[in-house]
């Protein structure tokens, strides 16, 4: 049965729900209501993953002041790079704020014109989990005696010391899947999964690029790795850059 538009309407329990097509027409159009001071969280672990096209379109898009969660700062003079390059991004929260190719963060990091909450690879990714979850915080061995472990609550379970570390949710997510249906069902390109399923639900809107789009019903359900539920927007990227050849271009945004 089909509601208005020709979204179709399921039955559940005596009611009948409308199903929402998530997709919008452009990556413009996608990120048009980010606004100044948002925190952002963008997927990628360095190049797989990196939704390129929906972080230009916020460079366009001229939101400042932003709060971004990357796993990386970028590299080259594209993407999250250019970015922060544009001077959109007040801080960033990652694990590695310079690699080989980081050639942007580290300058305006040193001249103090950038703020960095440096957080070990893994506590990020639970931090984002428990945001997603609804878990306020939790304790982790992981700083404990490094200078990132500095003024957090510790605790002591089982003969060992842990510290405190909060949860993480964004304003937005950017991500990129392989595959995507009008109402939100992702499947990720192997690797380029990374951090999107958790910044997905960590996210009051989760904004999707999508290499390829398919009808309702092409994805199996058992593959599904992040569920509609969890997605508002999707626009179709079908041949996405790769910042890896910008990078090697010697490429700048914009």
């Amino acid at each position: 049965m089909d509601g208005d538009g020709g979204s179709p309407l399921i039955w559940i329990n005596g009611w009948f729900f409308k199903m929402i097509d998530k997709q919008v027409d452009s990556p413009a159009k996608a990120v048009a209501d980010i606004f100044d001071g948002a925190t952002v969280m963008i997927g990628g672990f360095g190049e797989a993953g990196s939704p390129i096209e929906l972080i230009h379109a916020l460079i366009d898009q001229g939101a400042q002041n932003l709060t971004v969660v990357n796993n990386n700062t970028g590299s080259g003079h594209v993407g999250l790079a250019a970015l922060i390059e544009n001077g959109r991004v007040a801080k960033m929260i990652c694990s590695y704020p310079r690699t080989v190719g980081s050639k942007v963060f580290p300058e305006l990091y040193r001249s103090g014109k950038i703020d960095l909450e440096l957080v070990p690879q893994g506590t990020l990714a639970e931090r984002i989990r428990a945001g997603g979850a609804g878990v306020p915080a939790f304790y982790t061995a992981t700083s404990v005696g490094t200078p990132l472990a500095e003024g957090k609550e510790q605790r002591h379970f089982a003969g060992r010391d842990y510290v405190m570390e909060y949860g993480l949710k964004a304003d937005f997510a950017l991500i990129k899947s392989k595959q995507a249906d009008r109402y939100g069902n992702l499947i990720y390109n192997k690797t380029a999964r990374n951090f999107a399923p958790i910044m997905a639900m960590a996210a009051e809107t989760t904004i999707v690029q999508a290499e390829r789009m398919v009808t309702a019903g092409e994805i199996d359900p058992e593959i599904v790795v992040t569920p509609g539920i969890f997605v508002d927007r999707i626009v179709t990227v079908a041949n996405p850059e790769q910042e890896s050849k910008l990078v090697a271009e010697g490429r700048f945004y914009p």
